[in-house]
């Protein structure tokens, strides 16, 4: 969004959202509960800022690349954001199973091993990956266009950076760090890239996809290192030096069913995109990236709940506490949903002056955020609950819902986008993202006794 049009909409945007928070917070009446109101409000406000800058950036980026290079670049990015996310293994996840677990019962030997080992070993299976992906572009070379070869091979060197970002979040948000999670990934990581692409604009230098996709390298792996700094300094006064103990076969057979999870979540998150634009041309996914990106901001307020509640699950079944569990996410639920909605009107009302400001005909695509909300409003109807299911041990049943969901996406986007068109991807991602709803609630209902939508009750 242009810094110019988003700032009379943004102390409007804020009072609201502080506005509903505080009551919701007079219905908590729990310490716990209040501090997670005040940290998922706080993680809140950071992704709003880091979308206005995104948003922002992005619409920059559109003008000054056009739609061609534009879409060359999201296509790739997508690849990035796609595999990254993965390359820890799921042990980021995880931390906030471990770490809270490892504290609760003082088995520190152990917590100073998680938190070296899981670095290390997400590091060290990133560099494999890119390696792996980098031959396998050059194997696929002749299948490909031209146009994204060198973009794909710089993506790859991007790619580690993504896991040590990863795993030092989990490990911050397990801490209840959560700036120090989330501000250098959506905050630092976004304004450099803007500021490095404002420099070559200015300067002159041909802002295609590869020069977007170098810069891009920078801005991946710059935060991470300076997160790990500050990381070790604050854990260092938290945690005496002393021996370190492994369990690896534990971790990785916990995180990698969550792992299988996440996967699964990310490639129904960003199938639509790369199948579309395996039928049509870059322009149009180019226009479908704007309406998905501007309805957005949706997610957020999911990922702000996430962020500081699902540690807190962990740690409410290492203390056996069943019946705080129960009322916890049904609060938990509540102030998901209700926000979620809200924002969801808003951006319809608003999305086609939003997506003018990517530039000409980009708001013809105002009737994909219709299709997409759908979905979107759906999933926040049982708020977070995928992380607080890995975090109650139900990784394997999660991995199993997405694959579902996935496969279906898929599917559908076979069987629609060849005809429909951006249309058809929008379809695809609605349904998939209903499915995976109804899924994870039965699965909570039958393992956990709890009917999480919404308007349900402790079964």
């Amino acid at each position: 969004m242009a810094l110019t049009d988003s700032e009379p909409a943004r102390p409007w945007l804020m009072l609201a959202w502080r506005r509903l928070w505080a009551r919701v917070a007079a219905s908590l009446g729990d310490s716990d509960l209040m501090l997670v109101q005040r940290l998922a409000g706080t993680v809140f406000l950071i992704r709003v800022a880091s979308a206005l800058v995104a948003y922002g950036s992005q619409v920059l980026f559109a003008r000054w690349m056009g739609g061609f290079e534009f879409g060359i670049y999201v296509y790739v990015w997508t690849w990035v954001l796609l595999i990254g996310q993965a390359l820890d293994l799921g042990l980021a996840t995880a931390a906030q199973r471990f770490i809270p677990e490892y504290r609760e019962r003082k088995r520190f030997d152990h917590l100073r091993g998680y938190l070296f080992g899981s670095r290390l070993v997400a590091v060290g299976v990133a560099v494999l990956v890119a390696a792996f992906c980098a031959g396998l572009v050059r194997l696929l070379q002749p299948w490909l266009d031209d146009y994204t070869v060198i973009p794909l091979y710089l993506a790859c060197a991007a790619l580690p950076a993504y896991a040590l970002s990863n795993v030092q979040d989990g490990i911050s948000r397990s801490y209840d760090w959560v700036a120090l999670g989330i501000v250098p990934t959506y905050i630092v990581r976004q304004l450099l890239l803007t500021a490095f692409m404002a420099t070559a604009y200015l300067a002159g230098l041909p802002l295609d996809a590869i020069t977007a996709m170098v810069l891009a390298g920078l801005a991946l792996w710059l935060p991470p290192l300076g997160q790990l700094v500050i990381l070790r300094r604050r854990l260092a006064a938290h945690i005496e030096a002393g021996p370190r103990s492994y369990d690896f076969r534990l971790w990785i057979g916990t995180a990698l069913p969550i792992l299988l999870a996440e996967g699964f979540y990310l490639l129904l998150a960003h199938t639509d995109l790369l199948m579309l634009q395996q039928f049509r041309p870059p322009d149009e996914v180019a226009v479908y990236y704007a309406a998905a990106k501007t309805l957005a901001f949706v997610s957020f307020i999911g990922f702000s709940i996430a962020a500081t509640t699902a540690h807190r699950c962990a740690a409410y079944q290492a203390a056996g506490d069943t019946q705080g569990l129960h009322d916890f996410l049904a609060k938990v639920i509540r102030f998901t949903f209700w926000p979620s909605l809200a924002v969801t009107l808003l951006l319809l009302a608003f999305g086609r002056p939003l997506l003018g400001l990517f530039g000409p005909g980009f708001g013809d695509g105002h009737h994909l955020m219709f299709i997409m909300a759908v979905g979107l409003v759906a999933r926040a109807a049982i708020g977070p609950m995928e992380r607080f299911l890995n975090m109650l041990g139900q990784q394997r049943a999660c991995a199993l819902v997405y694959a579902s969901a996935f496969g279906i996406n898929v599917a559908l986007c076979l069987l629609l986008i060849p005809y429909s068109g951006a249309i058809g991807a929008a379809i695809a991602i609605a349904t998939a993202l209903v499915v995976e709803t109804v899924s994870l609630a039965l699965v909570a209902k039958h393992k956990l006794g709890f009917n999480v939508f919404i308007w349900g009750r402790r079964a």
